[in-house]
């Protein structure tokens, strides 16, 4: 976390993430007009936030667009803050942006595991109630079969559900999602979530790009995914589930 804190101490880098969470997934020249320095400059200083994983860039065609990634903050709030300032902690879930006609998220975590532990518990039901709010996952992960998201206390006991749309075990999961749990959530429709696993040393990176969201949706259906990447690092590495009052408000009694 050491990096974490010597990224955010910069003020021009705290610039930066203020800009992106205004307005996520610009590129190098929109973020270089924000400010009175070089291209250099500013390339520097989103070079540091993406070593300490605070920025995920992703390429678009020729150009490289710049994500804030929120988990790394979520880390240090399950660490230290979440017993004294969870209302505080509960703003960094509610991110928003505009990019064209369509919203599109990228949260991205480091994880002490092996790519065929964490596959398995992103698709194993039992294990992702662990990590996600105690909602079950319900699908045959074949490319065309449905998948349920489920809970004992949602109506109907349905929270959400969505289609396979590529497998490939222990690298790639491609799904759709509708929120259920809301008539404000169930209008936005379906969004599409993508997970992305890949092997660093005796880790893995995992990436979760959640899209197809529409401009301005409600941050319900992004805002949550920090803290489920937290939960998951937090179960896969020490066996343990998370006990902030936000991951235990819809765990089962």
């Amino acid at each position: 976390m050491d990096e974490i804190f010597k990224a955010l101490a910069d003020p021009t880098r705290r610039r930066l993430l203020d800009a992106l969470f205004h307005q996520d997934g610009q590129s190098m020249t929109a973020l270089e007009q924000r400010f009175e320095m070089s291209r250099f400059g500013v390339a520097k200083h989103l070079k540091q936030l993406e070593e300490a994983g605070l920025v995920v860039v992703r390429r678009r065609g020729r150009e490289k667009l710049h994500f804030l990634n929120p988990v790394p903050i979520r880390l240090i709030h399950d660490r230290w803050v979440s017993k004294y300032a969870e209302p505080w902690a509960a703003t960094l879930s509610g991110l928003k942006s505009r990019l064209e006609t369509e919203m599109e998220k990228v949260f991205e975590i480091y994880i002490r595991t092996t790519p065929e532990r964490l596959w398995e518990a992103i698709t194993d039901g039992e294990t992702r109630a662990k990590y996600n709010f105690g909602a079950r996952v319900r699908s045959d992960w074949t490319v065309g079969a449905r998948l349920e998201m489920v809970h004992p206390a949602a109506d109907g006991g349905l929270l959400g559900d969505g289609e396979v749309l590529e497998v490939d075990p222990p690298r790639r999961l491609v799904h759709t999602m509708r929120a259920l749990w809301g008539e404000d959530v169930k209008e936005e429709g379906y969004s599409r979530v993508t997970w992305e696993i890949e092997q660093v040393a005796d880790s893995c990176r995992l990436t979760l790009v959640h899209d197809q969201l529409r401009d301005d949706a409600n941050d319900q259906l992004y805002g949550g995914w920090p803290m489920i990447l937290s939960g998951l690092k937090t179960w896969l590495e020490t066996g343990q589930t998370l006990t902030t009052p936000g991951s235990l408000m819809y765990a089962d009694e």
